[in-house]
């Protein structure tokens, strides 16, 4: 996994969703600065001893964040409020970053449940 990975497919993106994905990707690094990261099957993924904990993709009218768990999402259901939810993901709009105070919720929840805290 390499982070010019995750350089160049945010380099392809076209803005808004490049901006705020990247600074998607610096509050990651800013909670977990010791994650490896690069692209998983095109995916731009966080891993924490050698386990997924946080990824996040462009599409077409959204952005999208996973925290690589279905659980995290159940019992995070109350923070994820507001947004278009899946079974191990959820979407963002193009122009808005997600907040440094969920992405923490959402990746501590995620390194608990490996045991990774």
């Amino acid at each position: 996994m390499t982070s010019s990975a995750i350089d160049e497919y945010l380099a392809s993106l076209p803005e808004p969703k490049r901006s705020t994905l990247q600074t998607v990707r610096e509050r990651v690094r800013a909670i977990i600065p010791t994650a490896d990261e690069g692209l998983t099957r095109g995916v731009p993924m966080y891993r924490v001893g050698g386990k997924s904990v946080a990824g996040f993709l462009a599409f077409k009218n959204h952005l999208t964040y996973s925290p690589q768990s279905a659980e995290v999402m159940t019992a995070l259901a109350d923070d994820l409020e507001g947004f278009i939810v899946s079974k191990a993901s959820f979407q963002f709009a193009v122009d808005a970053p997600l907040e440094p105070a969920l992405l923490r919720r959402l990746i501590e929840a995620r390194l608990a449940q490996l045991g990774l805290n």
